[in-house]
C-alpha cells in the first residue's frame, strides 16, 4: 500500500468526486499530494482526510483557467515538496446540453478547464516530471456514445483532452514520461446532480453497466492511479482506459 513513498503528486479538482477520490488514494500510498482548485473549503476537506490517515499534502487555491495561477500553483509545489512526479489533470467544467442550448461562455469554460489547461500544466510541470514523470488525464466516455444528442460539447473537449494524452506520450515517452487517459464512470457529486435531473434516463444509463453499479472514486478509480503511477505498470504509456464497468467500447 506505500509503493508510492517519496512521490509528489498534483492533482487538480481535489475537493470533491473522482479528484478527491484519486487524491486520497495517493496519499494513502505514500505519495505526498498537492491538491488544486478553487474552492479552499473543499480542498481543506480533503486535507483533513488525508492528514486522519496520516498522509502529507498541501492545499493549493488554483484557478485551472488561468495561465498565471497555473504557474504560480506549480511554482508553490516545487517550493514545498522540491519536485513534481505525478500530474493528474482531473478539473473540468462540463458543458452539457444540445447545441443550440449551449453558450459560447459554457463552451469556452469546458475547453479552458479541460484541455487547454491540461495542456498548459503538462508543459509546466514537464521539467520536474522528466526521468520517471506520470501524468494522467481524466478524459470521459461521453464522446464514444452513439447518440451525442446534449453531450457533442462535452464529448469534444473529452476528446481533445485524449489526443493530447496520446501527443505527449509519443513526444516525452522518450523523457521518461508517461501519459495516460483515463475514462472514469464513478459515484461523485456531478453524476449524482445529473441522475436527479434526469431519473429516467439516469436509471436506463446505470442499467447499461455490465456490473450493474457505479464506480467508486477512491477504490475503484484512485486505487487504478496509484497502480498506473507504479512500476507496475511502468511499460503502460498513451493508452486510453475505460474506468466504467465495461460500459463503454474503445474498439
Amino acid at each position: 500500500m506505500h509503493r508510492l513513498v517519496g512521490k509528489i503528486a498534483v492533482v487538480t479538482g481535489a475537493g470533491q468526486g473522482v479528484g478527491q477520490g484519486i487524491a486520497l488514494a495517493l496519499a494513502s500510498a505514500g505519495a505526498g499530494v498537492a491538491l488544486l482548485g478553487r474552492t479552499v473549503s473543499k480542498l481543506e476537506e480533503t486535507w483533513r482526510r488525508i492528514r486522519d490517515r496520516g498522509g502529507a499534502a498541501e492545499v493549493i487555491a488554483c484557478d485551472v483557467k488561468d495561465l498565471r495561477s497555473l504557474t504560480e500553483a506549480v511554482q508553490t509545489v516545487v517550493g514545498k515538496f522540491g519536485s513534481i512526479n505525478i500530474l493528474v489533470n482531473n478539473a473540468q467544467e462540463v458543458p452539457t446540453g444540445r447545441l443550440r442550448d449551449v453558450s459560447d461562455e459554457m463552451f469556452e469554460a469546458g475547453w479552458q478547464s479541460g484541455p487547454l489547461a491540461a495542456f498548459r500544466l503538462m508543459k509546466l510541470c514537464h521539467p520536474y516530471l522528466k526521468g520517471d514523470g506520470c501524468i494522467i488525464n481524466l478524459s470521459s466516455s461521453a464522446g464514444k456514445h452513439w447518440d451525442a444528442s446534449g453531450y457533442s460539447c462535452y464529448g469534444a473537449v473529452k476528446e481533445a483532452v485524449r489526443q493530447l494524452t496520446r501527443g505527449a506520450a509519443c513526444e516525452w515517452g522518450r523523457d521518461g514520461i508517461r501519459t495516460n487517459a483515463l475514462l472514469p464512470l464513478a459515484d461523485s457529486p456531478a453524476l449524482q446532480q445529473w441522475a436527479a435531473e434526469r431519473p429516467e434516463k439516469a436509471a436506463e444509463f446505470f442499467r447499461s453497466i455490465p456490473l450493474r453499479r457505479l464506480g467508486d472514486s477512491e477504490l475503484d478509480i484512485g486505487r487504478f492511479v496509484v497502480a498506473l503511477c507504479s512500476d507496475d505498470c511502468r511499460y503502460v504509456n498513451g493508452q486510453s482506459i475505460a474506468l466504467d464497468g465495461g460500459q463503454a467500447f474503445l474498439g
